[in-house]
């Protein structure tokens, strides 16, 4: 009887807890959607569909490729305190809140759509800032489009493996039944242990749903291809500078690996921090102060 009362029990504080996170979530992802429209974000048709975009400021122009689970939301975050002196375009890559996806998705099709879009705003040349997944379409777009390209700036990014793999992940993400509101925000309290990240993070995911999409095609085409076409990422061919910013203790994009590759890139800054996180949490001036050197430097 003892042991029953115990199971009951141990059963109604689970229910109740999924229960309450359940209206937790529901009550941050609606919220989340009413701030999406503080963004004032654009949408422009390209070739192959549309892709939307915030472009606010003016001067030296920062083309900002978020990360997975992004948007322009957090494109735009990721460099909203050079929006004072600078023009930050934050476009949604594929798959991400109001943009298409152009043939299979590749890092290649994305740069690709990129050009586009500065075709049509008219801009010439920017400077391209890439955090986390997004540094493999960063890369890419310097390699084919050195002309529209001033600088590369890796902000805890991916990076191209330092020689080529016999083997790599045919999929790095998470599975695709995760990628919902409510099963995100359960796993939030894990993010610290697991990834390195405060369990707040969630509120810059939500809502995961519109996002899905993309997560996936970065799960299974963005985030393997510079493993997967490792030839096609001849870094060392590279004919713009590049700045790379990264945590010593990232969990997620593994400091090792920016090590290992660092001697591939041909005018490269390394600026490194032993803590911080994927997020490089508590080293905003420093980074900040590097970024606007490195434009400075490297500006018409």
């Amino acid at each position: 009887m003892v042991w029953d009362n115990i199971f009951i029990g141990v059963f109604l504080a689970i229910g109740v807890y999924l229960i309450v996170q359940g209206i937790r979530c529901n009550i941050a992802t609606k919220g989340k959607l009413r701030q999406l429209s503080d963004y004032d974000a654009k949408t422009i048709h390209l070739s192959y569909g549309d892709m939307s975009y915030v472009d606010k400021g003016s001067g030296e122009i920062i083309l900002s490729v978020h990360g997975i689970f992004g948007g322009y939301d957090q494109a735009y975050d990721t460099c909203k305190d050079y929006a004072s002196g600078y023009r930050i375009l934050a476009p949604s890559r594929f798959g991400y809140l109001g943009s298409d996806i152009l043939g299979r998705g590749t890092p290649a099709e994305q740069a690709a759509a990129y050009v586009e879009l500065l075709d049509q705003l008219k801009i010439d040349k920017v400077f391209v800032l890439a955090t986390s997944a997004g540094g493999s379409i960063a890369i890419r777009f310097a390699l084919d489009y050195p002309e529209r390209t001033k600088g590369l700036i890796l902000y805890c990014s991916a990076m191209p493996p330092a020689a080529k793999p016999v083997k790599y992940a045919e999929y790095a993400g998470p599975p695709a039944f995760l990628c919902n509101d409510y099963a995100m925000f359960l796993m939030n309290p894990l993010f610290e242990p697991v990834m390195g990240m405060a369990s707040s993070t969630i509120y810059g995911m939500l809502p995961v749903g519109e996002r899905k999409v993309g997560v996936i095609l970065d799960a299974s085409v963005t985030n393997p291809d510079m493993a997967r076409n490792y030839d096609s990422y001849r870094v060392e061919d590279l004919q713009v500078p590049t700045l790379i910013l990264h945590a010593k203790d990232d969990k997620l994009a593994s400091f090792e690996e920016v090590e290992k590759a660092l001697d591939r890139f041909p005018n490269c800054t390394l600026v490194s921090f032993e803590t911080g996180g994927h997020l490089m949490t508590g080293h905003e001036a420093e980074v900040k102060k590097a970024v606007m050197e490195f434009i400075k430097g490297n500006a018409d």
